[in-house]
């Protein structure tokens, strides 16, 4: 593969993929798969504010959508959402560290989680919160790892 075209592809891929992981037979009485495409684009958004337009967080959205069963438009809402959220944090701090950056993408995954279960509800689907639990923890305890498969994937694409 070129290098353009690698630089350009990685990190779409990589959100992509992270979204097809729904695809993943597991067997399971309640969520417990994070959402690894919204973890992704956080940890590329996090990492490299300048690569995507806040536009951007809608097509992923929207693929999300088509893979994961979630009522059609809800990752596309809520993942817009979080995209001008980062960027109105973005725009009041002068520098970010590795925990804040942890802390915004606990508070991004907790928003999209708890929003995805009201739009279920709002649907006509079954559940409480403590459904989501479990799913929320493992995805918070496990965006320290996407971040790190972003930058190693960052490293990687722009490699000579």
């Amino acid at each position: 593969m070129n290098r353009k075209l690698r630089a350009r592809l990685t990190p779409t891929l990589s959100v992509l993929i992270g979204s097809a992981m729904t695809l993943a037979p597991i067997i399971a009485d309640a969520p417990m798969l994070p959402p690894f495409g919204l973890m992704m684009l956080l940890a590329w958004r996090l990492m490299r504010p300048e690569y995507w337009k806040i536009w951007a967080a809608a097509p992923f959205g929207l693929f999300d959508d088509l893979l994961s069963g979630q009522p059609p438009g809800s990752a596309v809402l809520l993942w817009s959402l979080i995209f001008l959220a980062i960027e109105a944090v973005d725009n009041r701090l002068v520098w970010r560290d590795y925990w804040q950056d942890w802390a915004i993408a606990a508070a991004a995954i907790a928003f999209a989680l708890t929003g995805g279960l009201v739009l279920v509800l709002l649907s006509g689907g079954g559940g409480g919160l403590s459904l989501i639990v479990p799913q929320l923890l493992i995805s918070i305890l496990l965006y320290p790892l996407a971040a790190r498969i972003a930058a190693r994937l960052d490293r990687w694409r722009l490699a000579i």
